[in-house]
C-alpha cells in the first residue's frame, strides 16, 4: 500500500495534472529536452526519454560526441523522440519547455583550469574529459538560460555546485537519493528521524530555491514552505533504471505543471507500479 501525507496533497497534485486539450496541436502539450548519456552509461538517459515520451508531445535527446555510435544506433530504437546533434543543442534548449539533465552522464574530478574558465559552448563540446563536459555544460546552461525549467538528476547532482541553483529564475527540481543528496548539500541525513529529515530538507529547499524529491524507502518531497511524505512501494524499486524513469516522468510533467505539486504524483506512480516488479513506469499511462 502506498500512502501520502498530508493526504490532501495527492488530490491537489493529481488535479493539477494538465491533460492534452481536445483541440491542441503538436507541441502544445509539452516539449522536453533530455541531456544525458556517456561513453560508459548508455541506457539511463534513454529510459528517461522513453518514459517522458508517453506524456509530452515531443522529446528531444542529446548526448556527447563520444557516445555518437550509440546515438546512431538509438535512432532505430528510440522512435518516440528525436535524437539531436550535440552542435544543435542550444537551439532545443531555447525551444523546449523543460530540460532534464544528468541521467547517464559522467561524473568525476574537474581540473582547476576548467573550474576557473568561462568556456564557450563550442569549447565545452570539445572537452575530452566527459566529467568536465558535464560540469561545464551545467554551469553554462544555468548561466545563460536562467528562466528555463530544469530537472537535475543523477550525475548532474554530483557535478553541480549548489550555489548555482540560486542563479535560476524558475524553481528547479533536484531528484537525489541519499548519497546524491550528501554529495550535493554536504550532509548525510540517512540516520535522521523522519521529522528531522523533513525539517532539514525544507530548509535546504528554501535556502537554494528548489524543490527536492528525496528518494529513499520513505520518500520526501520538500519545497520552501512544505514537505510531503510518500510511504510504500517494494524492492522492485531497487532495479536499475527506476530513478531514471522517475526523472523522465518528473521532467515531462514539469513542462506544463507547477513543480511544487508534481513530485507527489511522480513518486506515487513509481511506488504503485513497483508492485509489478518492473522499472518501465509508463505502463500506468
Amino acid at each position: 500500500m502506498v500512502t501520502v501525507s498530508p493526504e490532501h496533497v495527492l488530490h491537489e497534485s493529481l488535479q493539477s495534472v494538465k491533460l492534452p486539450g481536445i483541440q491542441s496541436h503538436k507541441g502544445q502539450n509539452g516539449k522536453l529536452l533530455v541531456i544525458g548519456g556517456s561513453s560508459i552509461f548508455h541506457a539511463a538517459s534513454i529510459w528517461a526519454a522513453e518514459a517522458a515520451s508517453r506524456i509530452v508531445d515531443m522529446v528531444h535527446y542529446s548526448s556527447t560526441e563520444e557516445n555518437a555510435d550509440i546515438m546512431r544506433s538509438l535512432k532505430t530504437k528510440f522512435t518516440d523522440g528525436i535524437v539531436i546533434r550535440q552542435q544543435d543543442l542550444l537551439d532545443y534548449v531555447a525551444e523546449d519547455d523543460c530540460i532534464l539533465i544528468g541521467p547517464g552522464m559522467e561524473r568525476g574530478s574537474v581540473s582547476e583550469e576548467v573550474r576557473n574558465s568561462s568556456l564557450t559552448f563550442k569549447e565545452i563540446c570539445a572537452l575530452p574529459n566527459e566529467a568536465e563536459y558535464t560540469y561545464a555544460l551545467l554551469r553554462f546552461l544555468i548561466q545563460h538560460y536562467p528562466h528555463k525549467r530544469f530537472v537535475f538528476d543523477a550525475a548532474a547532482l554530483q557535478m553541480i555546485e549548489p550555489q548555482w541553483l540560486l542563479n535560476l529564475k524558475t524553481t528547479p527540481i533536484v531528484t537525489p537519493h541519499s548519497a546524491e543528496f550528501e554529495k550535493l548539500f554536504g550532509t548525510n541525513i540517512v540516520q535522521a528521524t523522519l521529522d528531522e529529515k523533513r525539517t532539514f530538507l525544507q530548509g535546504k529547499a528554501k535556502e537554494f530555491n528548489c524543490v527536492i524529491l528525496y528518494k529513499q524507502i520513505i520518500d520526501i518531497i520538500a519545497a520552501a514552505n512544505s514537505t510531503t511524505v510518500v510511504v510504500g512501494g517494494n524492492a522492485g524499486l531497487t532495479k536499475g533504471g527506476t530513478g531514471d524513469v522517475l526523472a523522465g516522468i518528473t521532467a515531462a510533467l514539469y513542462t506544463k505543471k507547477r513543480c511544487s505539486s508534481l513530485g507527489c504524483s511522480c513518486i506515487l506512480l513509481a511506488k504503485k507500479n513497483s508492485r509489478r516488479h518492473v522499472c518501465y513506469l509508463w505502463n500506468v499511462f
